[in-house]
């Protein structure tokens, strides 16, 4: 599968921007859905999952309640709302798919795969 991430772009503190992650080649729907995010000389961090019926969600303590993370299984996508942005969130933001259909979500980076290429969300002070 094939993972496409967009909608990032620059945004000053206080605002909102809505990410979406399009999977080609299969369906995602039975695999639980990550997203996460790397600022230059940072580790990737995880940000937000979703199972694959979008019953289950996790966040980073950072983005609960700021961030929604939610999927559209018929469109085979995966969006990520922010809200109330932060300078502090400005990385590039990936999706990725859990290696396994199994349930539940996970939070670790390892257990994921088909990373996208990223788009780029900058929060301006």
């Amino acid at each position: 599968v094939q993972l496409q991430a967009s909608g990032g772009g620059l945004v000053q503190a206080g605002g909102s921007l809505r990410l979406s992650c399009s999977a080609s080649g299969r369906t995602i729907s039975s695999r639980a859905m990550g997203w996460f995010r790397q600022a230059p000389g940072k580790e990737r961090e995880f940000v937000a999952a979703i199972s694959g019926s979008g019953g289950i969600t996790d966040y980073a303590d950072s983005v609960k309640g700021r961030f929604t993370i939610s999927r559209d299984n018929a469109r085979n996508t995966v969006y990520l709302q922010m809200n109330s942005l932060k300078p502090e969130d400005t990385a590039v933001y990936y999706c990725a798919a859990d290696k396994s259909a199994r349930a539940g979500v996970r939070v670790e980076v390892s257990p994921y795969e088909n990373w996208g290429q990223g788009t780029l969300v900058t929060v301006s002070s």
